[in-house]
């Protein structure tokens, strides 16, 4: 299927995000710090006391991260820093990235959301910031495709705010805790992660529930395909022995088709996964931290690295999607290229 070229890294660190940072390899570690490899070599950023969270902006070109100390920066391929945020004696949740430089995050109950934040030079306080206080704690939250609303999950559903208006949230309903959450590349269905094994989802048009179940674990990593002819459409999912994608073609989504399971191991589950940004292809980490890469229509596959220490944590593409970067819980990393 290729031929992978593997570049090992070592950070003795968990790696909470690994990717691409203006097409640079990008690792932010849970103790704080950010690792680049650039031409002049690896770069440290010293980003938090403890970090929690980081996520790419939709170009590419900045990384979002927040952490134990309360602080929400951005970090540019030049290894510059802004501040965005900062929450008084709370640690940061999660952040999210949306089109033309949106940003959220969560601390506390609180999810505040910024419609064009991420210029850079701009100060904090540039008067586009909206602030939701929520009942129960936000677990995740994720930008619709468009940009218009925001998603937050939280304990018994999900609710979808409009950013750009004081318009009362929509609330979707299911009991128990949701974790995860995710639009659809094209905005009609929205589905999170939940505590007890299985997914849920909902179609936005009409509040219809769908319902993926049968893991043994809870459900950890998801990742949409692109929604496109060379991509098809996907949710794939860690939380098995394999690789389980759901089909999201017709209107109904996944409800009443069977799912693709690729990448099975008798001996160690799946943690995490990538589609690739624009083929049929997706990656596929495992707790070993073996990485292989899978083709979802011929299941044709190729080992891009053997188990290492940990369990593999994070999974990301370069824009051109002919390399992989790759975390581990033990602080192993890597770049695989696959372009040969």
């Amino acid at each position: 299927m290729v031929t992978p070229i593997l570049v090992p890294f070592f950070f003795e660190e968990y790696v909470e995000h690994a990717g691409f940072l203006d097409d640079q390899p990008v690792f932010a570690l849970a103790d704080g710090q950010v690792r680049l490899f650039n031409d002049q070599g690896e770069q440290t950023i010293e980003a938090h006391n403890g970090l929690t969270t980081a996520a790419l902006s939709h170009d590419g070109k900045m990384l979002i991260t927040g952490g134990e100390d309360g602080r929400v920066i951005a970090i540019n391929a030049q290894c510059e820093t802004q501040q965005l945020g900062q929450a008084e004696r709370k640690w940061i949740g999660k952040v999210a990235t949306g089109p033309k430089g949106a940003v959220a995050w969560t601390a506390g109950r609180d999810t505040f959301v910024y419609s064009d934040k991420v210029v850079w030079g701009k100060t904090a306080d540039n008067g586009h910031s909206r602030q939701f206080t929520h009942k129960h704690t936000p677990e995740d939250l994720a930008f619709a495709p468009k940009g218009l609303r925001i998603a937050i999950a939280r304990y018994n559903g999900a609710d979808l705010h409009w950013v750009g208006t004081q318009a009362t949230p929509e609330s979707l309903e299911w009991s128990g805790p949701h974790h995860l959450i995710k639009f659809s590349p094209d905005g009609r269905f929205l589905v999170t992660s939940m505590q007890d094994n299985v997914l849920h989802g909902w179609r936005l048009d009409n509040g219809a529930h769908m319902r993926m179940a049968g893991y043994p674990t809870k459900v950890k990593n998801i990742d949409f395909s692109a929604f496109t002819a060379k991509s098809g459409k996907w949710l794939a999912t860690a939380g098995a022995n394999s690789a389980v994608l759901w089909p999201y073609t017709g209107s109904e989504g996944p409800m009443g088709k069977m799912p693709k399971e690729l990448g099975q191991r008798a001996d160690s589950l799946v943690t995490c996964v990538a589609c690739h940004p624009e083929d049929a292809v997706v990656a596929i980490g495992y707790a070993d931290g073996m990485v292989g890469l899978v083709s979802i229509e011929d299941e044709k596959d190729a080992l891009l690295r053997r188990p290492g220490e940990g369990a593999v944590t994070s999974m990301g593409w370069d824009m051109a999607g002919l390399r992989l970067a790759f975390g581990t819980q033990s602080g192993e990393g890597g770049m695989v290229d696959i372009s040969g």
